[in-house]
Parts: C-alpha cells; structure tokens; sequence
C-alpha cells in the first residue's frame, strides 16, 4: 500500500477545502494510507489580520527566516509521494510553510521524494514557487506538479475583493466585485487533480519523477504579471533589509517603518505603476516569442495544458 504524505497551512480554512476536494478521489479507494500533517505555529497567525500584524511579517517572510512550529508526530514512513499545500505571502512562501520545508522531519521525508505543490492565492504566485522550488531542492525533494488555484474576478477585482477579506473577514460579494477567494466551482472540480494522481501512483509514473497533472489546467501564468511579480519581489527583498536591520517581528518600533514602507508603496502605485504598465504591455508585443517561453518555463512541470480535461472531469 502506497504511502501519501499531506502537508499544509491554511489561516482562512480556504486551502483546507482545496485538499479535501482533491483528496477525496483518493480516500475513496483502498490503496493508499494517507498522513495529514498541519502545521501548527507556536505563534498563531490570525485571520483575518490586523494591519500592522500583516504588514509586519512581510521582511522574514521574503527572507524566508523560518517561525517556530509544533514538531510532528515521529513516524517511520517511507513516503511515495508527498502532497505540500501553501498560500503565498508577499510573494513568497508563507512562514510557517516555509519554517516546515527547513525542518528535521521535512529534510528526513522529502528527500528523494516525489513532491506535488498546491497553491491557493490571489494571483500572484510565481516567485513564492520559485522559492519552494528552491527550498525543496535544498532537501533532495522531487517537484513533479505544482497546481495553483487563484480566486475569482479581475486582477482590479480582487485588489479590492482579497485585502477586504483577509483584513476583515468578509467574503460575500458586494459592489458589483464578485466573491472573494477561490469559486466554489473551481474548488470542486479540484477532484480532478485526486484523480489524476490516483491513475499516475497505479502506474507508478511518480517512480519516474514524471507530472502526474498534465493535461488537466493544473497552472495557467498571467505573463502580463510576470515582470509586476519580479519588480514586487525585489522591492519587499530591498525594504524587507532594511526593516529587519532596524527592528524585530512584533515590536512597535516596526509600525514606524512600515508606515514609512506604505505610504512608499501608495506612491508608486500612484506614479510609476500605470508607467511600468505601458512599458511591459509595449515589452510583451516585441518581445512575444521571450514571453511565451517564460510562461511555459514557470508553468513547469504540470503545464497548462488542457487535453486531459473532459477524461478526468467526466470521471
């Protein structure tokens, strides 16, 4: 009997749903043992956020400086294939995920192991795999899928929708802006990955390292985002320094600094951001052949290719 190991963190409960979709195809059948693990950190993260806790995290979360979390359960599993759950904070992997990939048991059952990564977000989520990437690859751990859901509504959309809640708790449409968070549609048809990975394990292709999630839309990269997220990233990178050489997580001396932070954010937002949009929409029409071929580089290894879709959908 094949060994599955589900790993994930979730504030909102959001992510829980994904997997419980996802899974289901696989409880079903008698040929798995299935281990959920949750992390759990010793600091609680609330949700919703308050502001200032919020943007106060966002330094060690680009740093990727771990928090301390509950250990898990020791085990003696041999693990197949493991399943790793995670939602993105400020373009990176949240803490807590991030603090799992750097610990004891994650560097004992990784390596060597078949990983599928799930991401539930905004829109956004390119760097933050792009770090897991490279934290699993500091474990000897095998990415061989990577399925990201992204909630509903125009990139405007849910630049009101997704802050809203996260910052208050409401979800519910208001406004004419849809609902926040992943569609209940696109979380139920999140099955199809279970399926998938059901038929890939009785055909033992994880053995081969090979995508498991082909074919089924498990990714689709908005390219006019790329850049956006590059430029993201580098700017938390810079001040995320900066605020970190001058105060701690928690400490009110922070507040001053992310003060500063946003209303450098609100600027640039105002001033360069329509800019930087002309430029890289101009950027993308030249350069259309580049452009396509760092889609299909950061779409890797699941694809968003869609020809398996009807087969697994009408399962």
């Amino acid at each position: 009997m094949k060994k599955i190991l589900v790993v994930s963190y979730s504030q909102s409960g959001q992510l829980n749903d994904v997997l419980k979709r996802m899974m289901k195809p696989l409880e079903e059948v008698a040929c798995y043992e299935l281990v959920h693990r949750t992390i759990k950190p010793t600091r609680i993260y609330p949700f919703p956020w308050d502001f200032w806790t919020f943007m106060g995290v966002f330094p060690e979360a680009v740093a990727l400086e771990p928090c301390e979390i509950e250990p898990f359960e020791a085990d003696e599993n041999v693990y197949d294939t493991v399943i790793l759950a995670y939602q993105v904070w400020f373009l990176s992997p949240s803490i807590p995920i991030t603090a799992f990939l750097k610990s004891a048991y994650a560097k004992e059952k990784l390596a060597n192991v078949p990983v599928v990564t799930v991401i539930g977000c905004r829109n956004m989520w390119i760097m933050a795999q792009e770090k897991v990437k490279m934290l699993l690859n500091a474990i000897g751990a095998k990415l061989i899928d990577n399925i990201v859901l992204v909630d509903q509504g125009s990139s405007l959309a849910t630049f009101i929708t997704t802050p809203r809640w996260m910052l208050t708790g409401k979800k519910e449409a208001f406004w004419g802006l849809p609902k926040a968070g992943i569609s209940e549609a696109e979380i139920a048809r999140a099955s199809r990955f279970g399926e998938a990975i059901h038929q890939g394990l009785q055909n033992d292709e994880e053995k081969r390292f090979t995508p498991l999630c082909e074919g089924l839309g498990a990714v689709n990269v908005d390219e006019k985002l790329i850049r956006s997220e590059k430029i993201g990233t580098r700017s938390f990178t810079i001040w995320g320094k900066f605020i970190r050489a001058f105060s701690k997580q928690g400490e009110m001396k922070r507040h001053a600094f992310i003060a500063l932070y946003t209303l450098f954010l609100v600027a640039m937002i105002i001033t360069v951001v329509p800019l930087n949009m002309l430029i890289q929409t101009l950027y993308r029409k030249l350069n259309k052949t580049a452009v396509e071929k760092e889609k299909a580089f950061y779409e890797l290894p699941s694809g968003s290719q869609t020809d398996k879709l009807k087969e697994f959908l009408a399962s």
